[in-house]
């Protein structure tokens, strides 16, 4: 059974996601201005938008740490360290290899890799905020910059492969009838609906 997620926790994720579709949007109209030129607003947007993003960030790792046992915990995020937590996932992704080869539904509750995906997506989302801001901050020009920014394009481009395929497997968890969407942004369940249309 799912773990319900507090409202802190959708709160941050519907920011992040709001961020990241911005970042990953703006990124394909922004250009470096030549030396002594000032730079477009496309670019000035994705650099004040990439620090809101550090700062988002910054507080769903601090609420990771702090919200407990109520959600999954760091543990079954990143469950890489644990024999038994690997093998979870590893059970869950034969689960959903046998349904498909049998052409039959995918089971809705894969629960351990579900949390490690949300893991990895959250890493690679870190690892594009750092770049962005070790070159905003710390790196912008010289080599060191250009190697930093190579980090981050590569990081910008994992990441619309993590966005398309998670946006994916969500709209296919609520046409299967997992009422993802109405957890996700407090909409009310089909079964509510449903409910109040009989009533």
């Amino acid at each position: 059974m799912s773990t319900k997620r507090s409202a802190l926790t959708r709160v941050l994720h519907l920011a992040l996601l709001i961020v990241v579709l911005h970042q990953l949007l703006s990124s394909l109209w922004t250009e470096m201005p030549p030396p002594g030129e000032a730079m477009g607003w496309p670019l000035y947007l994705h650099e004040r938008a990439g620090i809101a993003g550090v700062a988002i960030l910054g507080l769903f790792w601090v609420w990771l740490f702090a919200r407990g046992l109520r959600e999954p915990s760091l543990g079954r995020l990143f469950p890489w360290f644990s024999p038994a937590r690997v093998a979870a996932v590893f059970a869950d992704v034969a689960n959903l290899l046998r349904a498909l080869v049998r052409l039959r539904r995918p089971p809705l509750e894969l629960d351990a890799l579900a949390s490690a995906t949300h893991g990895l997506g959250l890493l690679v989302a870190s690892w594009m905020a750092l770049t962005g801001g070790l070159w905003f901050f710390v790196f912008e020009g010289g080599s060191y910059g250009r190697t930093v920014l190579g980090l981050h394009r590569l990081a910008a481009n994992l990441m619309w492969a993590y966005l398309i395929g998670h946006a994916t497997v969500a709209v296919l968890h609520q046409a299967l009838g997992d009422d993802i969407f109405s957890r996700m942004f407090w909409s009310k369940s089909r079964r509510a609906v449903a409910a109040e249309r009989r009533s």
